[in-house]
């Protein structure tokens, strides 16, 4: 999506310049080049680069093997589908910038590289902060960044997003 269609969505939304101006989080290209990889825990099919999913399995082969359930909630997302979900949070009556503080700005969502993952584990609502107090948030502390992937969002970031400790992103380097 070229930049002057980018704010054209963003203005859709309520999003100004100066908001647009002010968003500390770098910019992120859609992924293009991505695979298939499997559903997610509601049946969605979802997709994400293929070094991604290579590393995704592997970490979620492990984490079974210590008796974790890594269960994917969400990965890629286009920059389109990132615009819907900003939308219907808009329709529900909340704030554009209270809305900003849990979902990334159209453009600058991680899950747009496709190396991004939302993850839950156990049977509670996926997507809360009480993540932090299941068994499955220790292993991922303890066990993701050998696999590549780190927490984008802990708390106190300086990203301006709230703490989001089922939010994982791969980054091989890691």
């Amino acid at each position: 999506m070229n930049r002057e269609d980018l704010s054209k969505k963003l203005r859709s939304l309520g999003i100004t310049e100066a908001m647009e101006g002010a968003c500390i989080m770098p910019e992120y290209a859609e992924a293009m080049d991505l695979v298939d990889a499997g559903e997610d825990m509601f049946g969605r099919p979802q997709k994400m680069t293929a070094e991604t999913y290579a590393a995704w399995k592997q970490m979620r082969t492990s984490a079974a093997q210590d008796s974790i359930e890594l269960k994917l909630v969400s990965a890629h997302r286009s920059v389109d589908y990132q615009c819907d979900l900003i939308q219907k949070k808009i329709e529900e009556g909340r704030d554009i910038e209270d809305i900003l503080c849990v979902n990334a700005m159209p453009g600058h969502s991680e899950h747009h590289t496709g190396r991004a993952l939302d993850l839950h584990a156990g049977d509670d609502t996926p997507l809360e902060e009480s993540f932090e107090n299941h068994p499955a948030f220790d292993w991922l502390s303890t066990h993701a960044a050998s696999f590549g992937f780190r927490m984008s969002y802990p708390k106190d970031n300086t990203a301006g997003i709230d703490y989001e400790p089922w939010h994982w992103c791969f980054h091989p380097e890691t």
